[in-house]
Order: structure tokens, then C-alpha cells, then sequence
């Protein structure tokens, strides 16, 4: 059924539907990366799909635009698969069930992938449009951004001529992003061992936190789901008998956690104080978020009287520890852009596995040094407890050019359009600019794309007039000699 066929742009629409009935979270491109390229083949353009799954597709100029300077046209096709608790939908191997509400889409109990299916929409929309007014467009559809740009690392882009790149993978209209940060994710793996023990047991949750995006969501200082609970396990380890069987919490590490659960024993006569212990860290974490993360509650279930397998108390001992003083969130605001976030990070996934306690982090600075400093004090922290770390998905920083015509005519054209704006900024999220800048040499980027709200999450909306006027805007930039 086709959900969005009346939504405008249609050609948009009618594509961004397409790429949402492929599975395509990140590590399961295939089917979308050859789609892609079935998609120029059948049009006759020039295509080249890599070892990696990357896309590039070249079309030649419309007519009268042959002497323009190429553009680039970027974007991914990966996005962050996440569902609620209990759907049953198989993420790798099923399409989103797309909704409509007012004027945003989203899809029922997933993200929606937006981010950064829009670009791959866009891209494919204006491919197939012969009317459209352009420059050479050199269209570079990258795979597995959210799990560290591998495809922008190992992409070859030798063979392209352009040196002005629209980059669609942004979430906020009206703001031409200039610069960001640079990042890498963290590994930790920390040994366990284990032992049977009796007495009463008890599943309690982290839930009701807003999450969202460790980039662009992190300033908010929501909730994270995987440090509060850590902060309940500190509270709890003094008590008799105390242990934990189950440990697990968020879902991918660039991702704010939203919940976070544990299975947890006492020794019997211990009940009461445990559940004290519980409501008394509620109270305080509701307190502490009521305007951040104001939705935040721990749920407790009944009490079971049994022998479980759990965590040894030097275990016990070393899990709590890194959980509760793992840093986290914004760590350093920038001295030259105001509002900017320097530094941060975003321990994003943790869990308690056979024979070990891991968890993984989302480092993100906009100084090469400040990050390397951060990733250095996360591995100390981890040794102390007898555990290793390891480091991938590095990627540098997109540094703001002061001279870039690109970007001066992409704001007049913005201007003239709308009649205010655009805000010209740096974001602390990760972009693809920065390393696909390293490989053209000479390359002005700037980065735009339609209002989203919560992406990465389950409440990902895509706003429906945002994604026409940011059409418009786009195919005005092209048209321009």
C-alpha cells in the first residue's frame, strides 16, 4: 500500500517509500546498495558500487548548464534500526510500516530513518527528473555511518571532479552546517565470573527517558539510562547478599538510552530495604530531571524467592564501579562558538554477557586532542578494573572554512527564497564532510537537509512541508550559474 503517494513532493515521497520497505539498518545494506545501483543502470547513468557497498552515481548536465562546475551530492543509506520493547516487526528482514500524522511521517513502533533516508530520496528523485535544471551532479551514497563512516573511510572518490559538496544528512531547517566534530566509538570488555546464590529476586528498569541523538540531542543533558542505573547498582551494593544476574541497556552507541534493566538478588529479609532503596533513587532521579527528562521512573517487578546464577562480589564490585563513574554527556563547551559543544560523550550500549561486562561509548570532540584525551581517560578508568578497551570508527573533524562561495551563494539563494535566515553554524554531531573533505582536495561543503524531531529513536518524526521546502531549496542551488 502506498501510504505516502498524495504527500509533495510526490517523486520524494514515492522513493523515501521505496528505501523504507528495504531493510537497511546499519551492517544490513546489501539489498538497498543494489537497488540503488539496478536504479542507474535502468536509467543508463554511469554507477560504481565498491567492495563496501558504497554508490556513486554520475548524470551529465542538463543542457545550457555543460561549462557549470560539478556538484556532489551526498548522503547515507544506513540508518539506526531501533524498535519498541515487544514489536514484533524483524528489523533485517521487514520494511517500516509508515504512518501519517498531520504533517510529520514516522513509522509504527521503529525509527523511521530519515536520517538519512531523505538524502537517498532526494538524490534518486532528482535523478529521475529530466526537466530539472544542474550542473554534472556526482551523487555519493555512502553505507554504515552510524557505526563509525566506514563507508566515507573506505570509499575511493578519485575519479569525481566536483569540488562543491551539498551534504544531506542534517535534521534542522534553516541552518547551513559548516564545520563539526570529530568522533570514535569505544569498546569496553571487562572480565566476570559467577556463582549461584539464594534469596530474593527482583527485575528492575530504567524507562520513560526521552533519548535521542548523541550528537545533536547531548546538550539537552537528557537522561542516560545505562549511568542511572549504574547509579542504583552503587546504591544498592552495600547491601547484604546483594547481587546482579542480568545487566543490559540502550541500543547503538551514538544513541541516547532510553531504558536500561537488571536483574537483581538480596539476601531474604532484605525486601524491604531493597524496594526502599528503589523509590528513594526514583525520587531523587525525578527531582534531579523534572525539567530535563521529566518523564524518567524506575519500575520494579514482584519479588521472587530462589537460587539464580549471578555476578561474584568482586564482580558485582567492578561492574558498579565503571557504571557509576563512567563520565558522561557534555564534558567541554567550545570558547569560540557559542552554544557549541566541544566535547562529550555518550556511553550508548552496555550489557553483561557469559564471560564478560561491555560497554560502548560515543566519543565526540571538535579538538583532535580533547578526544584522544577523553578516549585515554576512559582507558584508565577501564584497567583499574582489570578490563581492556579498544577504539574504531575514528574520524576527524570537518574544520569551518572562513572563504567558501559555495556556502555565500547557498545562503543568498536561502535568503532570497525565504526572506530570512540562513544561520550559517558548526554542529557537534558527526558528518561525512570531514573525511570525504580529506580526499578532495579543495572541497567546500556545506550540510542541510528537512526538520526531523528524535531520530535515532522510536518517536522519529520527518516533517512534511520541511521535506518540500528543503526540495525546493535544494533544486534552486542547482540551478544556479
Amino acid at each position: 500500500m502506498d501510504i505516502l503517494k498524495d504527500l509533495e513532493p510526490q517523486k520524494v515521497f514515492y522513493y523515501f517509500e521505496q528505501i523504507c520497505r528495504i531493510p537497511h539498518g546499519s551492517g544490513n545494506i546489501d539489498r538497498l546498495s543494489d537497488y540503488l545501483a539496478a536504479f542507474a543502470k535502468e536509467r543508463k547513468l554511469v554507477c560504481i558500487q565498491d567492495e563496501l557497498k558504497n554508490v556513486i552515481i554520475i548524470k551529465e548536465a542538463a543542457p545550457g548548464y555543460e561549462k557549470e562546475a560539478p556538484i556532489i551530492l551526498q548522503g547515507h543509506m544506513d540508518m539506526v534500526a531501533v524498535k519498541k520493547p515487544g514489536a514484533s516487526i524483524d528489523m533485517e528482514k521487514q520494511g517500516l510500516e509508515l504512518k501519517v500524522d498531520g504533517d510529520y511521517v514516522y513509522a509504527e513502533n521503529t525509527s523511521l530513518g530519515g536520517d538519512d533516508g531523505i538524502a537517498v530520496a532526494y538524490a534518486l528523485a532528482i535523478l529521475d527528473d529530466e526537466t530539472l535544471q544542474h550542473p554534472k551532479l556526482e551523487i555519493i551514497i555512502t553505507v554504515d555511518e552510524e557505526v563509525g563512516m566506514d563507508g566515507a573511510r573506505g570509499i575511493d572518490v578519485s575519479m569525481l571532479e566536483g569540488k562543491r559538496m551539498l551534504n544531506l544528512d542534517s535534521e534542522e531547517e534553516g541552518i547551513l552546517w559548516a564545520g563539526c566534530a570529530g568522533g570514535a566509538r569505544v569498546d569496553w570488555s571487562v572480565p566476570v565470573t559467577w556463582e549461584m546464590r539464594s534469596g530474593s529476586i527482583c527485575e528492575v528498569s530504567i524507562k520513560g527517558l526521552s533519548g535521542g541523538h548523541s550528537g545533536a540531542e547531548i546538550d539537552k543533558e537528557r537522561g542516560n539510562a545505562n549511568c542511572l542505573l549504574g547509579r542504583l547498582m552503587e546504591e544498592l551494593q552495600d547491601m547484604q547478599g546483594f547481587s546482579i544476574a542480568q545487566l543490559a541497556g540502550g541500543l547503538a552507541d551514538n544513541a541516547i538510552p532510553r531504558e536500561a534493566s537488571a536483574a537483581v538478588i538480596v539476601d531474604s529479609g532484605k525486601e524491604t530495604e531493597l524496594m526502599a532503596a528503589i523509590k528513594r533513587v526514583e525520587a531523587e532521579l525525578k527531582q534531579e530531571l523534572q525539567t530535563k527528562d521529566p518523564g524518567v521512573f524506575i519500575e520494579a517487578g514482584d519479588l521472587v524467592k530462589g537460587s539464580i546464577r549471578c555476578l561474584t562480589e568482586e564482580s558485582v564490585k567492578k561492574v558498579s564501579y565503571l557504571l557509576f563513574t563512567a563520565p558522561n554527556g557534555v564534558q567541554a563547551m567550545s570558547a569560540d562558538i557559542q552554544g557549541l559543544v566541544e566535547t562529550s560523550l555518550n556511553m550508548g550500549v552496555m550489557e553483561l554477557k557469559e564471560n564478560a561486562f561491555e560497554a560502548h561509548f560515543s566519543v565526540r570532540s571538535s579538538l583532535e586532542s580533547a578526544k584522544w584525551v577523553l578516549i585515554k581517560r576512559l582507558k584508565r578508568l577501564v584497567e583499574t578494573a582489570g578490563g581492556a578497551q579498544g577504539v574504531q570508527g575514528d574520524y576527524p573533524g570537518w574544520t569551518y572554512q572562513v572563504h567558501s562561495p559555495f556556502r555565500d551563494m547557498a545562503a543568498q539563494v536561502y535568503r532570497e527564497m525565504f526572506k530570512t535566515g540562513p544561520e550559517v553554524r558548526a554542529i557537534h554531531a558527526g558528518l561525512e564532510c570531514g573525511l570525504l573533505s580529506a580526499k578532495i582536495p579543495g572541497l567546500e561543503c556545506i550540510s542541510i537537509g528537512p526538520d526531523m524531531k528524535d531520530i535515532h529513536t522510536t518517536e522519529e518524526r520527518l516533517s512534511i512541508s520541511s521535506t518540500e521546502r528543503m526540495w525546493n531549496y535544494v533544486l534552486a542551488i542547482l540551478k544556479q550559474k
